[in-house]
């Protein structure tokens, strides 16, 4: 076997950039948007199942309530609570990068996600520079690849 000949194959992290156009910050403010308004959503939904639960035990419980029954409706409004809280910190998260996003400036590029891709090595070649490549798009459409493929 030639020895001079050998390769793998590898797998590496590719960035994927874009370059910030009218098109992309509005397609982007719009998925945002829909996040937000899907947690406004999952927001009154959680409510109204709290307010059906505890409207349930209260109906199957003596009247006055006995504080087996407090607790059980002390339990579900902790727990309506605590995912109140994990949504509305979403809604806080998804609220701010619709701001950065309105402050980008035309033709800036942004760093958008990351995927991975393999690539060939070979004896000799610079292991580093084969792992630093990035793709950079413009409207969906690959502008460049930047690196050592």
């Amino acid at each position: 076997m030639d020895v001079s000949k050998s390769n793998l194959l590898l797998k590496r992290v590719v960035n994927v950039k874009v370059i910030v156009t009218p098109l992309w910050k509005e397609e982007v403010q719009q998925q945002l948007q829909t996040q937000i308004n899907q947690l406004d959503q999952q927001l009154q939904q959680l409510d109204v199942e709290g307010q059906r639960a505890i409207a349930a035990i209260q109906k199957q419980s003596l009247q006055p309530p006995g504080p087996q029954t407090l607790q059980q409706i002390d339990n579900i409004q902790l727990q309506v609570n605590q995912k109140k809280s994990e949504f509305l910190e979403q809604k806080n998260q998804l609220l701010q990068n619709l701001q950065q996003v309105q402050f980008l400036q035309q033709d800036q590029e942004v760093n958008q996600f990351q995927m991975e891709g393999f690539f060939r090595v070979e004896t000799g070649d610079n292991l580093i520079s084969k792992m630093q490549v990035e793709i950079l798009l413009r409207d969906g459409v690959v502008e460049e690849i930047r690196g050592d493929i």
